[in-house]
C-alpha cells in the first residue's frame, strides 16, 4: 500500500435514499475537487428501490410507466452519470468512489477497467468466477450480469459508481431493459453460491480488494466528519 494515499471508506447503514445520496457525492465531489477534502472516499450503501437514468438512457427502456413505477413504490431519478438504465434496490451493494484521478491515472477507461477489477477479484473470494463481455461496462458471470457500473467524473473527481448484487430481489430487473441490453441475464451473489451473504461481508471484500487495486490505505470514517 502506499501510505500516503488514503481513502476513507464511508458505510452507511440501513437504506439510504437516493437524492441523500446523490446530494452527499456532490457536496464531497466540490470538496476533493477545491482541495478542501485531501483524501479518497469510498462510499458503501444500500438504497430503497430506485431506478436510475444515466446521460445516455433511453425512456423506452422503462418497462413500466412512471405511475404505475410510483404505485410499486419505485421512484425514477434522471442522474449525470454515464450509461442507460439501471435498478437499485435493498440486497445491492452500491459503491460511490470519489476519485481523483489527477493521483491515479487521468484515464476514463482505465478507471472503469479498474473498478471492474475491483469487483472480479471481490467476488473470487466467494468462489464466483467473474469477469467482462467485451464491449460492455460491468462485470459477468458467463453470460449473467451481477454488478453495473455507471460513472461522472467532474475535474477529474469521480462520482457514482458500481452496484453489485447481493441478495437483490432480480425479479425487480423485469421492470427495465437492464443497460439498455435486450434479454441481459441478471444475477446475484446469492444465485451464484446458493446462499445468501450479509451486504456487511461483502462490502468488507469489496473494500479491501478497493484497497489493493488502486493502491490505496483505507480508513473507516464516520458521516459527521463530511457534515
Amino acid at each position: 500500500m502506499t501510505a500516503d494515499r488514503i481513502c476513507k471508506l464511508l458505510r452507511l447503514p440501513g437504506l439510504t435514499a437516493y437524492g441523500e445520496a446523490l446530494a452527499l457525492q456532490r457536496q464531497l465531489v466540490q470538496a476533493r475537487s477545491g482541495g478542501e477534502l485531501t483524501d479518497d472516499v469510498l462510499i458503501l450503501l444500500e438504497h430503497p428501490r430506485v431506478i436510475t437514468l444515466g446521460r445516455g438512457a433511453r425512456v423506452s427502456n422503462l418497462r413500466a410507466s412512471t405511475e404505475v413505477l410510483a404505485g410499486l413504490g419505485v421512484q425514477v431519478q434522471e442522474v449525470e452519470r454515464g450509461g442507460d438504465v439501471t435498478y437499485h434496490g435493498p440486497g445491492q451493494l452500491v459503491g460511490y468512489p470519489l476519485v481523483d484521478l489527477g493521483r491515479h491515472k487521468k484515464d476514463l477507461h482505465w478507471y472503469l477497467r479498474q473498478l471492474e477489477e475491483v469487483l472480479i477479484q471481490a467476488l473470487g473470494t466467494f468462489g464466483i468466477t467473474a469477469g467482462r463481455v467485451p464491449g460492455y461496462t460491468g462485470v459477468w458471470v458467463d453470460d449473467r450480469k451481477i454488478a453495473s457500473i455507471g460513472v461522472h467524473v467532474s475535474r477529474w473527481v469521480t462520482s457514482h459508481g458500481f452496484a453489485l448484487n447481493v441478495t437483490t430481489d432480480l425479479a425487480d430487473f423485469d421492470l427495465i431493459i437492464p443497460c439498455g441490453i435486450e434479454a441481459v441475464k441478471m444475477t446475484s451473489v446469492e444465485r451464484e453460491t446458493g446462499r445468501a451473504h450479509s451486504i456487511v461481508k461483502v462490502g468488507d471484500k469489496v473494500a479491501r480488494s478497493f484497497a489493493e487495486v488502486f493502491d490505496l490505505t483505507v480508513e473507516p470514517a464516520e458521516l459527521a466528519r463530511f457534515r
